[in-house]
C-alpha cells in the first residue's frame, strides 16, 4: 500500500477556520467535465493591471496613511490560511445572467457559470459584478491567479467611493492571494480593511491565519487575542483558533485558550461547546459524556463530534452506530457519510466504507465532493480493485490537478 493512499478527512481538503455567516469557497468541481471555457483575461499589461485593480485597496490605504507595496510571490502549500469564508449571495444589481451564474456557482457548476458570465458581459450587465462572479467561479476551479485577476478587475471598476461591495471584493481578493501563496499581499489587504473597519472580527481572524503562514506567531496571537476579546462566548471561533494553531505546530497554545474558556465558568457554555472543547483537549471520556447529553437534548450537530470522540477512545463500533443513527433520523449529510466511511475503513470494512463515500457523493450540491471522491478511490484500492482506482484517480486529477498527494498516488497505481 502506498503511503499516500490514506483516506482524507474534511480538514485535508478545506480549512474549517471560517466565520459562521460565510460559506466556504471550496476547490470543488463537477465530476462531469464540460468543454473548456474561454477566460476573458484583462488585456492591460500586468503591472498596470495590478495598479488599477488595487484602486480601492490603495484608496483605503491612503485614507489611513498606509503605503501600497510591490510584492513578490511566495509559495504557501498550507491549509489553514488558504481558505477565506466569503458570501455566495449576490451583491444586488446583478443582471439576469449574472444572477443565473451565481445560482450555478451555488450548485458547483463553475464552468457553466463562466459561460453564463460571458453572455452577461456581451449583454452589457454590470461589469464589476460579472468579474466578481467570474472570480468566485475560478476559485471553485482552483484557478486562483485568474480569480485574483478578476477580483482586481472588479475593484478597478470602482467610482472611487468605498462601498460594501469593495470590502466584499477585497476579502475575495485576499482569499485568492492566499491560495496563490501571495500571503504578504493578503495581509496588507486585511490591514487596510481593519484600518477602516476595526470591528471586522473576520479580518482579524483571517489575518492571524496569514501571519502564521508568514511565520509571524506574535502577530497572529495578537489577532487571535483580539478576536476572542470581541466575543468571549463564540466557542465556534475559539475552536477554529485552536485548530489553526494546532495545524501550524502551536497546539499547546491553542489548548491553553480552550482550557481558559473551560475554566471560566461561563454559564452560556452549553454541553455541545464543552464537549467539543474536551475533545480537542484530548479528554475523550468527558467529551463523550457532554456530547451524549447534547445529543439527548436535540443537538443534532453533536453526533459528528460524539462519534469522533468514541473513535478516539477506540470504540469504533459505537462510533459507527452514532453516525448511522444520525443518517437514519435526518436528511443525508455529506460530512457524516464521510466520517462513517472513515470509521468503517478503520474497522477494515472497506465495502461498507465505499458505500458510505458513494452515498455522500450522491447528495446534491455537496462541498465535500473532493474529499469523498478521493476516499472512494482509497476504498477501491483497499479492496484490491486497482484498475478501478486508477481510472477514478485519473478523473479526480482532471478535476483537482493541484492535489499533489493524489498525483503521487496516481503514479503508484500505474504500477499495479
Amino acid at each position: 500500500m502506498h503511503p499516500d493512499s490514506r483516506a482524507k478527512d474534511a480538514g485535508d481538503i478545506a480549512a474549517k477556520f471560517i466565520a459562521r455567516e460565510y460559506m466556504i469557497i471550496k476547490t470543488m468541481e463537477n465530476r462531469e467535465r464540460t468543454a473548456a471555457v474561454r477566460y476573458h483575461a484583462c488585456t492591460k499589461p500586468a503591472k498596470k493591471r495590478r495598479r488599477m485593480a488595487g484602486r480601492i485597496l490603495i484608496l483605503i490605504m491612503e485614507r489611513t496613511g498606509s503605503v501600497m507595496r510591490n510584492f513578490g510571490k511566495r509559495q504557501l502549500g498550507l491549509l489553514a490560511a488558504a481558505m477565506l469564508a466569503v458570501t455566495l449571495t449576490g451583491c444586488g444589481g446583478e443582471g439576469e445572467r449574472t444572477q443565473g451564474a451565481m445560482e450555478l456557482i451555488q450548485n458547483l457548476d463553475y464552468r457553466g457559470a463562466l459561460e453564463q458570465l460571458n453572455l452577461a458581459e456581451e449583454n452589457g450587465e454590470n461589469a464589476r459584478l460579472v468579474n466578481r462572479a467570474r472570480g468566485i467561479a475560478c476559485m471553485g476551479l482552483t484557478d486562483y491567479e485568474q480569480a485574483a485577476a478578476y477580483f482586481e478587475a472588479a475593484l478597478a471598476g470602482s467610482n472611487g467611493l468605498v462601498q460594501n461591495v469593495d470590502f466584499d471584493l477585497n476579502f475575495y481578493l485576499a482569499a485568492a492571494y492566499t491560495k496563490s501563496g501571495r500571503n504578504i499581499e493578503a495581509e496588507s489587504i486585511y490591514d487596510a480593511i481593519l484600518a477602516l473597519r476595526p470591528g471586522a472580527e473576520d479580518a482579524y481572524f483571517l489575518r492571524g491565519n496569514v501571519r502564521l503562514a508568514l511565520n509571524n506567531y506574535e502577530g497572529a496571537k495578537a489577532d487571535f487575542d483580539k478576536v476572542i476579546s470581541m466575543d468571549t462566548h463564540n466557542y465556534d471561533r475559539l475552536i477554529e483558533i485552536y485548530e489553526v494553531l494546532d495545524y501550524y505546530g502551536y497546539g499547546g497554545d491553542g489548548q491553553a485558550y480552550l482550557r481558559t474558556a473551560l475554566e471560566s465558568g461561563d454559564k452560556e457554555m452549553d454541553k455541545y461547546a464543552s464537549g467539543r472543547i474536551y475533545y480537542y483537549l484530548g479528554e475523550y471520556q468527558n467529551a463523550c459524556l457532554d456530547l451524549e447529553e447534547a445529543r439527548e437534548k436535540g443537538g443534532v450537530e453533536s453526533y459528528l463530534y460524539l462519534g469522533r470522540a468514541y473513535e478516539a477512545t477506540g470504540d469504533y463500533n459505537y462510533a459507527a452506530n452514532v453516525y448511522n443513527s444520525y443518517l437514519e433520523k435526518y436528511e443525508g449529510n455529506a460530512e457524516m457519510y464521510n466520517q462513517l466511511g472513515l470509521c468503517e475503513m478503520t474497522r477494515g470494512e472497506y465495502g461498507k466504507a465505499l458505500e458510505a463515500f458513494q452515498a455522500g457523493m450522491q447528495l446534491e450540491n455537496t462541498t465535500m465532493m473532493q474529499t469523498l471522491a478521493f476516499n472512494e478511490i482509497v476504498a477501491y484500492e483497499r479492496l484490491g480493485e486497482y484498475a478501478q482506482a486508477y481510472i477514478l484517480m485519473g478523473n479526480y486529477l482532471n478535476n483537482y490537478p493541484d492535489d499533489q498527494q493524489a498525483r503521487r498516488e496516481y503514479e503508484f497505481l500505474s504500477t499495479r
